[in-house]
């Protein structure tokens, strides 16, 4: 091997070497890096944490971050007077419920019973579940501006129904959430 190539080949693998050794920094030893914000400042370690010295850090709760999180589920409020004019339809879409979860139904006529029991068009009908013949499991829901009623039958063939506020993201059933 000639002296150029060798030279080449060394210099190559310092290189390479630098670039390995660069990639496995202490991301928390870079401000900005590694959960921490540009001054240098981390997450504060929790409550029982035992800590060597009082440094600046962002407070952080993890049940208010999930509850911000989940906001969205959270019904609108509606006033009684609401909820009042509203509870005839929520009893008929019990009734509506309780009749489909004897005979059994499909997803068509389900959404159509419901749409009946409300006074809507079936298009506007939330529903989530799958099992129809038997009616088991299943939650349907519908309304107008912020006032929603919401039905269920539950595994044993038991039908409800609540009037409750759309959702904040505009929904009548809450969202599924999660990631």
């Amino acid at each position: 091997m000639t002296y150029a190539r060798r030279r080449f080949a060394g210099t190559l693998g310092l290189v390479m070497l630098a670039v390995a050794l660069a990639g496995c920094a202490d991301p928390a030893a870079t401000p900005g890096a590694g959960g921490r914000d540009r001054a240098g400042k981390g997450f504060c370690p929790p409550p029982e944490a035992p800590q060597a010295e009082p440094s600046p850090c962002i407070t952080f709760d993890w049940n208010q971050r999930v509850a911000e999180n989940h906001a969205f589920r959270s019904p609108l409020p509606i006033t009684e007077e609401q909820r009042r004019q509203a509870a005839p339809k929520a009893e008929a879409l019990a009734a509506a419920l309780t009749k489909l979860a004897a005979s059994g139904t499909s997803q068509d006529a389900l959404r159509a019973a419901a749409a009946r029991a409300l006074s809507l068009t079936p298009d506007q009908i939330e529903l989530r579940g799958a099992r129809f013949d038997p009616l088991r499991d299943v939650l349907v829901g519908g309304g107008e501006g912020r006032v929603c009623v919401n039905g269920s039958v539950d595994g044993t063939g038991k039908a409800d129904a609540e009037v409750v506020g759309r959702t904040a993201d505009g929904t009548c059933l809450p969202g599924l959430g999660g990631h």
